[in-house]
């Protein structure tokens, strides 16, 4: 069996012992069925990660010695912010997933025109959580050892205000430019995509006179949830680590 990677939000220290918290401790003891002696791997998001002996199993409480620490650091050289229309179903879980799989560094949700996702105070403030989680389980299994953050959710218009990325693009499939045109020495990158029917002409528009360049993938029109991967594989396969 494949070493476990496990995230936890503790200081980590090397020759100390910690308990893990219930969700982890319950993987571990009830899903994986660990036992005392056997290692998982620790990481906390702040660089790096720590090889660590289970100590103690119990149902819903391990607690872990932790031992060597290893720098391993696997992220791009790129710091991608990927803006994204939220989608209904799994289809934004499935995103934040796939998208940290391939390295970005933080998210933010968009509520924009087409947007027929409705969500406010604590039912947003809870899918934001089971958005992290999710960016959190695909750290995991991708041995990525920063976890991206995914940012409150903001409307396109406030997200525009913001000052995001030193190069700034926006899918638009009714244009001719594409990423292989453009020349870039930047590593700091805003993407920015619509939700199911995309974003409408204003909204394009009041993007590219924030400085986004209008670009397309290709030729077909791509799903909401298939748009992202390719453009951050593109981006990664040109500029970053990936290809």
């Amino acid at each position: 069996m494949r070493v476990p990677r496990i995230f936890t939000p503790q200081f980590l220290k090397t020759d100390t012992n910690i308990q893990l918290d219930e969700s982890a401790a319950r993987h571990l003891s009830s899903a994986l069925r660990m036992t005392a002696g056997q290692y998982i791997v620790l990481f906390n998001g702040r660089g790096g990660e720590y090889s660590a002996q289970l100590t103690d199993v119990k149902k819903g409480k391990v607690s872990v010695f932790v031992e060597e620490f290893f720098e391993a650091n696997r992220e791009s050289p790129l710091t991608i912010h990927l803006a994204i229309g939220i989608s209904r179903g799994e289809r934004m879980d499935w995103i934040i997933q796939k998208a940290t799989e391939l390295g970005v560094s933080d998210i933010t949700p968009l509520f924009s025109e087409r947007c027929e996702v409705k969500l406010s105070g604590e039912r947003l403030e809870k899918k934001t959580r089971h958005w992290q989680k999710i960016a959190i389980s695909a750290c995991e299994q991708s041995q990525r050892n920063t976890v991206p953050t995914i940012n409150s959710a903001k409307t396109l218009d406030q997200y525009l205000q913001a000052d995001i990325g030193d190069l700034k693009l926006v899918l638009h499939h009714r244009t001719v430019t594409r990423l292989g045109d453009i020349t870039n020495n930047r590593d700091n990158i805003a993407l920015l995509i619509g939700p199911e029917g995309g974003l409408s002409e204003r909204e394009i528009e009041g993007a590219v006179k924030n400085n986004f360049i209008a670009l397309t993938l290709g030729p077909r029109v791509l799903r909401t949830e298939t748009a992202p991967l390719a453009a951050i594989s593109i981006v990664q396969s040109l500029w970053g680590d990936m290809g």
